[in-house]
């Protein structure tokens, strides 16, 4: 495993050179894998849609209504755009698929505007 110091300048190159992503959003990426893993005792295979949720329960828990807007502001609209994000880091060596993983894991798992929607950090959905 890369020292952290190595995978923050890899996240940096990764970003700079897709030009699709901020840092911020790849670093998140890794914060909602890291969740996902302490949840799972075995420590083992995370699938794309079940790290999404991870990814929603955590924007909605450090951005709350704001999520949305912050995902947005870091290039991610769609939850496509998480797994093209864990392709990267797969690239880059920074995380490990299996060969049945793909892109379509992540193809509208759930739509932003509801999973960030107000109404949902109010009760009401």
């Amino acid at each position: 495993m890369p020292k952290p110091v190595d995978v923050i300048d890899t996240i940096r190159k990764i970003s700079d050179e897709k030009g699709l992503f901020s840092s911020e959003a790849y670093i998140f990426v890794l914060e909602a894998l890291d969740v996902a893993m302490s949840a799972h005792a075995d420590r083992g295979h995370i699938s794309g849609e079940s790290l999404l949720g991870y990814i929603r329960d955590l924007g909605r828990k450090r951005f709350g209504p704001m999520a949305g807007d912050v995902f947005r502001a870091w290039g991610v609209r769609e939850t496509l755009d998480f797994g093209r994000i864990v392709f990267h880091l797969v690239e880059e060596g920074l995380l490990s698929k299996r060969d049945e993983d793909s892109l379509v894991d992540f193809l509208d798992k759930f739509d932003f505007e509801e999973a960030f929607a107000l109404r949902v950090f109010e009760g009401k959905g």
